[in-house]
Protein backbone atom coordinates (compact mmCIF):
# COMPACT_ATOMS: atom_id res chain seq x y z
CA UNK A 1 0.00 0.00 0.00
CA UNK A 2 1.83 3.32 -0.93
CA UNK A 3 1.01 6.10 1.56
CA UNK A 4 1.04 8.45 -1.10
CA UNK A 5 -1.60 7.67 -2.39
CA UNK A 6 -4.01 6.29 0.38
CA UNK A 7 -6.77 8.74 0.61
CA UNK A 8 -9.90 7.87 3.27
CA UNK A 9 -13.23 9.39 2.32
CA UNK A 10 -15.38 10.64 4.80
CA UNK A 11 -19.37 11.44 3.35
CA UNK A 12 -20.79 13.96 6.02
CA UNK A 13 -23.98 14.20 3.88
CA UNK A 14 -24.71 14.10 0.38
CA UNK A 15 -23.63 17.84 -0.39
CA UNK A 16 -20.65 17.57 1.93
CA UNK A 17 -17.16 15.21 1.57
CA UNK A 18 -14.26 15.35 4.10
CA UNK A 19 -10.66 13.75 2.51
CA UNK A 20 -8.11 12.96 4.80
CA UNK A 21 -4.40 11.67 3.25
CA UNK A 22 -3.32 8.10 5.06
CA UNK A 23 0.49 7.98 6.65
CA UNK A 24 -0.68 4.44 8.02
CA UNK A 25 -3.52 2.43 8.90
CA UNK A 26 -2.80 1.14 12.78
CA UNK A 27 -6.29 -0.95 12.79
CA UNK A 28 -9.28 -1.64 10.06
CA UNK A 29 -12.64 -4.47 11.21
CA UNK A 30 -15.68 -4.44 11.43
CA UNK A 31 -17.12 -5.22 14.85
CA UNK A 32 -20.61 -6.66 15.56
CA UNK A 33 -21.81 -3.18 15.86
CA UNK A 34 -20.16 -0.44 13.23
CA UNK A 35 -16.92 -0.51 11.56
CA UNK A 36 -13.76 0.79 12.78
CA UNK A 37 -10.94 2.45 11.33
CA UNK A 38 -7.91 3.73 13.30
CA UNK A 39 -5.46 5.55 10.99
CA UNK A 40 -2.49 7.73 11.22
CA UNK A 41 -3.49 10.78 9.52
CA UNK A 42 -0.83 13.86 7.66
CA UNK A 43 -2.82 16.06 9.38
CA UNK A 44 -4.66 15.36 12.42
CA UNK A 45 -2.20 12.04 13.65
CA UNK A 46 -3.95 8.80 15.01
CA UNK A 47 -7.67 9.30 14.65
CA UNK A 48 -10.76 6.89 15.27
CA UNK A 49 -13.25 6.45 12.40
CA UNK A 50 -16.75 4.67 13.24
CA UNK A 51 -18.86 4.14 10.26
CA UNK A 52 -16.36 6.25 7.83
CA UNK A 53 -17.01 9.50 10.71
CA UNK A 54 -14.39 10.68 12.28
CA UNK A 55 -14.84 10.47 16.13
CA UNK A 56 -11.60 11.86 17.63
CA UNK A 57 -8.03 13.08 16.62
CA UNK A 58 -4.46 12.95 18.51
CA UNK A 59 -4.65 16.98 17.09
CA UNK A 60 -7.05 18.07 19.31
CA UNK A 61 -9.18 15.05 21.31
CA UNK A 62 -8.51 16.79 24.68
CA UNK A 63 -10.48 19.66 23.43
CA UNK A 64 -13.69 17.18 22.70
CA UNK A 65 -13.44 15.34 25.74
CA UNK A 66 -12.55 18.63 28.31
CA UNK A 67 -15.61 20.79 26.33
CA UNK A 68 -17.52 17.58 27.03
CA UNK A 69 -16.74 16.44 30.37
CA UNK A 70 -15.47 19.31 32.50
CA UNK A 71 -18.54 21.61 32.75
CA UNK A 72 -20.93 19.37 33.67
CA UNK A 73 -18.65 18.31 35.88
CA UNK A 74 -17.74 21.40 37.49
CA UNK A 75 -21.66 22.36 37.79
CA UNK A 76 -22.08 19.63 40.05
CA UNK A 77 -21.33 21.07 43.46
CA UNK A 78 -19.52 17.61 44.62
CA UNK A 79 -19.22 14.73 42.34
CA UNK A 80 -19.28 11.24 43.63
CA UNK A 81 -20.71 9.15 41.07
CA UNK A 82 -20.59 9.23 37.20
CA UNK A 83 -21.73 6.97 34.17
CA UNK A 84 -20.41 7.47 30.93
CA UNK A 85 -22.76 6.04 27.94
CA UNK A 86 -20.54 5.19 25.40
CA UNK A 87 -16.94 6.73 25.54
CA UNK A 88 -14.82 4.06 23.67
CA UNK A 89 -11.72 5.35 22.86
CA UNK A 90 -11.51 5.59 27.34
CA UNK A 91 -10.84 9.60 27.29
CA UNK A 92 -13.64 10.54 28.51
CA UNK A 93 -13.24 8.39 31.39
CA UNK A 94 -10.17 9.83 31.60
CA UNK A 95 -11.54 13.17 32.17
CA UNK A 96 -13.87 12.12 34.58
CA UNK A 97 -11.23 10.60 37.00
CA UNK A 98 -9.62 13.96 37.18
CA UNK A 99 -12.16 15.09 39.73
CA UNK A 100 -11.04 13.65 43.29
CA UNK A 101 -14.54 14.01 44.68
CA UNK A 102 -14.93 11.22 42.25
CA UNK A 103 -15.07 7.57 44.11
CA UNK A 104 -16.90 5.67 41.19
CA UNK A 105 -17.11 6.51 37.65
CA UNK A 106 -18.56 3.39 35.54
CA UNK A 107 -18.71 3.17 31.66
CA UNK A 108 -20.89 1.38 29.85
CA UNK A 109 -19.83 0.42 25.94
CA UNK A 110 -22.08 -1.57 23.79
CA UNK A 111 -18.72 -2.27 21.68
CA UNK A 112 -16.17 -4.34 23.44
CA UNK A 113 -14.16 -4.74 20.35
CA UNK A 114 -14.18 -0.86 19.73
CA UNK A 115 -12.88 -0.63 23.65
CA UNK A 116 -10.02 -3.45 23.03
CA UNK A 117 -8.79 -1.59 19.59
CA UNK A 118 -8.64 1.69 20.94
CA UNK A 119 -7.02 0.48 24.40
CA UNK A 120 -4.68 -1.23 21.70
CA UNK A 121 -3.76 1.78 19.57
CA UNK A 122 -5.14 4.99 20.54
CA UNK A 123 -3.73 4.20 24.69
CA UNK A 124 -2.80 7.72 24.96
CA UNK A 125 -6.31 8.50 25.08
CA UNK A 126 -7.22 6.86 28.09
CA UNK A 127 -4.28 7.56 29.89
CA UNK A 128 -4.38 4.40 32.15
CA UNK A 129 -8.15 5.36 33.49
CA UNK A 130 -9.21 2.04 32.71
CA UNK A 131 -7.16 0.76 35.63
CA UNK A 132 -7.85 3.19 37.80
CA UNK A 133 -9.72 1.39 41.23
CA UNK A 134 -12.78 4.11 40.65
CA UNK A 135 -13.42 3.16 37.37
CA UNK A 136 -15.70 0.31 36.07
CA UNK A 137 -15.94 -0.48 32.58
CA UNK A 138 -19.61 -2.55 31.52
CA UNK A 139 -19.58 -3.74 28.21
CA UNK A 140 -23.88 -3.97 27.50
CA UNK A 141 -26.11 -2.40 26.17
CA UNK A 142 -26.47 1.19 27.68
CA UNK A 143 -29.90 1.12 27.37
CA UNK A 144 -30.24 -2.34 29.18
CA UNK A 145 -28.21 -0.84 31.75
CA UNK A 146 -30.06 2.41 32.77
CA UNK A 147 -33.31 0.60 32.55
CA UNK A 148 -32.15 -2.35 34.81
CA UNK A 149 -29.63 -0.34 37.25
CA UNK A 150 -30.66 0.16 41.08
CA UNK A 151 -27.77 2.49 41.34
CA UNK A 152 -27.57 6.28 41.51
CA UNK A 153 -25.34 9.00 39.81
CA UNK A 154 -24.40 12.53 39.87
CA UNK A 155 -23.49 13.32 36.49
CA UNK A 156 -24.65 11.54 33.49
CA UNK A 157 -22.21 11.98 30.18
CA UNK A 158 -23.49 10.86 26.84
CA UNK A 159 -20.79 10.22 24.43
CA UNK A 160 -22.38 8.38 21.77
CA UNK A 161 -22.29 8.37 18.06
CA UNK A 162 -24.73 9.97 15.75
CA UNK A 163 -27.93 8.08 15.88
CA UNK A 164 -27.09 6.29 12.31
CA UNK A 165 -30.40 3.96 11.19
CA UNK A 166 -28.17 0.67 11.43
CA UNK A 167 -25.73 2.12 14.16
CA UNK A 168 -26.34 1.10 17.99
CA UNK A 169 -27.33 4.78 19.88
CA UNK A 170 -30.67 5.78 18.10
CA UNK A 171 -32.87 4.62 20.91
CA UNK A 172 -29.93 6.69 23.19
CA UNK A 173 -31.49 9.66 22.54
CA UNK A 174 -35.39 9.40 23.19
CA UNK A 175 -37.36 10.96 25.26
CA UNK A 176 -37.98 7.41 27.10
CA UNK A 177 -34.32 6.81 27.57
CA UNK A 178 -33.97 10.46 29.13
CA UNK A 179 -36.64 9.78 31.43
CA UNK A 180 -34.93 7.09 32.92
CA UNK A 181 -31.40 9.21 33.35
CA UNK A 182 -33.35 11.29 34.93
CA UNK A 183 -34.96 9.20 37.38
CA UNK A 184 -31.16 7.62 38.21
CA UNK A 185 -29.56 11.14 38.99
CA UNK A 186 -29.23 12.38 42.08
CA UNK A 187 -31.18 15.28 43.42
CA UNK A 188 -28.71 17.75 42.16
CA UNK A 189 -27.79 15.59 39.13
CA UNK A 190 -26.70 16.85 35.90
CA UNK A 191 -26.78 15.38 32.36
CA UNK A 192 -24.26 16.54 29.18
CA UNK A 193 -24.84 14.43 25.41
CA UNK A 194 -22.48 15.33 22.82
CA UNK A 195 -25.12 16.78 20.26
CA UNK A 196 -23.46 16.81 16.98
CA UNK A 197 -23.25 19.66 14.11
CA UNK A 198 -23.70 23.33 15.22
CA UNK A 199 -23.04 25.09 12.12
CA UNK A 200 -26.10 26.83 10.25
CA UNK A 201 -27.00 23.71 7.92
CA UNK A 202 -26.76 21.12 10.29
CA UNK A 203 -27.97 21.39 13.39
CA UNK A 204 -31.40 19.53 13.44
CA UNK A 205 -30.06 17.04 16.13
CA UNK A 206 -28.66 19.75 18.39
CA UNK A 207 -32.17 21.72 18.64
CA UNK A 208 -34.06 17.96 18.94
CA UNK A 209 -32.03 16.76 22.33
CA UNK A 210 -32.61 20.29 23.78
CA UNK A 211 -36.64 20.21 23.37
CA UNK A 212 -36.62 16.72 24.15
CA UNK A 213 -34.40 17.46 27.49
CA UNK A 214 -36.78 20.34 28.24
CA UNK A 215 -39.25 18.06 28.95
CA UNK A 216 -37.72 16.70 31.83
CA UNK A 217 -35.12 19.16 33.28
CA UNK A 218 -35.33 22.18 34.90
CA UNK A 219 -32.14 23.85 33.17
CA UNK A 220 -31.20 22.97 29.94
CA UNK A 221 -28.63 24.82 27.94
CA UNK A 222 -26.16 24.56 24.81
CA UNK A 223 -22.77 25.27 23.97
CA UNK A 224 -20.60 25.25 21.17
CA UNK A 225 -16.71 24.41 20.59
CA UNK A 226 -15.17 24.64 17.78
CA UNK A 227 -13.62 21.07 16.59
CA UNK A 228 -10.66 21.62 14.65
CA UNK A 229 -10.51 17.79 12.93
CA UNK A 230 -14.30 17.77 12.81
CA UNK A 231 -13.72 21.03 10.49
CA UNK A 232 -16.83 22.78 11.99
CA UNK A 233 -18.40 24.13 15.20
CA UNK A 234 -20.03 21.60 17.37
CA UNK A 235 -23.19 21.25 20.06
CA UNK A 236 -22.91 19.78 23.74
CA UNK A 237 -26.62 19.88 25.53
CA UNK A 238 -26.22 20.25 29.40
CA UNK A 239 -29.18 19.40 31.12
CA UNK A 240 -29.18 20.14 35.21
CA UNK A 241 -31.95 18.82 37.86
CA UNK A 242 -31.29 21.72 40.50
CA UNK A 243 -28.25 24.54 39.46
CA UNK A 244 -27.91 26.98 36.03
CA UNK A 245 -25.17 25.53 34.30
CA UNK A 246 -24.37 29.60 32.88
CA UNK A 247 -24.93 31.39 35.67
CA UNK A 248 -22.40 29.40 38.59
CA UNK A 249 -20.00 32.21 39.45
CA UNK A 250 -16.13 31.98 38.80
CA UNK A 251 -15.29 31.77 42.46
CA UNK A 252 -17.30 28.70 42.64
CA UNK A 253 -15.34 27.02 39.94
CA UNK A 254 -12.22 27.73 40.84
CA UNK A 255 -12.61 26.70 44.20
CA UNK A 256 -14.26 23.46 42.92
CA UNK A 257 -10.80 22.98 41.12
CA UNK A 258 -8.57 23.37 43.83
CA UNK A 259 -10.65 21.20 46.14
CA UNK A 260 -10.84 18.38 43.71
CA UNK A 261 -7.63 18.62 42.83
CA UNK A 262 -7.97 18.95 38.97
CA UNK A 263 -4.79 19.18 37.27
CA UNK A 264 -3.78 18.87 33.26
CA UNK A 265 -6.35 20.79 31.36
CA UNK A 266 -5.55 22.15 28.30
CA UNK A 267 -8.79 23.56 27.04
CA UNK A 268 -10.94 24.39 29.69
CA UNK A 269 -10.85 26.24 32.26
CA UNK A 270 -13.32 27.86 34.91
CA UNK A 271 -13.19 31.68 33.67
CA UNK A 272 -13.78 30.04 30.39
CA UNK A 273 -16.60 28.19 31.22
CA UNK A 274 -19.69 31.46 30.61
CA UNK A 275 -18.37 31.65 27.72
CA UNK A 276 -19.06 28.45 26.26
CA UNK A 277 -22.48 29.69 26.58
CA UNK A 278 -22.12 32.60 24.12
CA UNK A 279 -23.57 30.83 21.05
CA UNK A 280 -24.79 31.93 17.74
CA UNK A 281 -27.38 34.24 17.28
CA UNK A 282 -28.67 31.13 14.55
CA UNK A 283 -28.65 28.64 16.64
CA UNK A 284 -30.12 29.92 19.38
CA UNK A 285 -32.97 30.83 17.16
CA UNK A 286 -33.06 27.93 16.07
CA UNK A 287 -33.06 25.22 19.43
CA UNK A 288 -37.21 25.81 20.54
CA UNK A 289 -37.81 24.74 16.58
CA UNK A 290 -36.34 20.70 17.29
CA UNK A 291 -38.49 18.00 18.01
CA UNK A 292 -39.51 16.03 21.03
CA UNK A 293 -37.64 12.43 19.87
CA UNK A 294 -39.35 9.38 21.01
CA UNK A 295 -39.05 5.34 20.97
CA UNK A 296 -41.75 6.11 18.24
CA UNK A 297 -40.15 8.56 15.84
CA UNK A 298 -36.52 8.73 17.03
CA UNK A 299 -33.43 11.00 15.05
CA UNK A 300 -32.03 9.27 12.13
CA UNK A 301 -28.53 10.92 10.91
CA UNK A 302 -29.28 10.05 6.81
CA UNK A 303 -25.48 11.18 4.90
Amino acid sequence: MNPEGLWFKEIFTDNLLFGYRVRKVLFSGQSKFQKIDILDLYAYGKTLFLDDKIQSAEIDEYVYHEALVQPAMFVHPEPISALIIGGGEGATLREVLKHGTVEKAVMVDIDGELVDASRKYLSEWSAGAYENPRSKLVIDDARKYIFETDEKFDVVISDLTEPLEEGPSKFLFTLEFYKKVHEILTDSGVLVVQSGSAVQTYNDLAASIYVTLKELFNFVKVYTVYIESFQMLWAFTIASKSDDPETIGLDDLENRRKVRGVGNLKFYLPKYHRGLFNIPRYLDERLPEGRVLTDDNPYIWTA
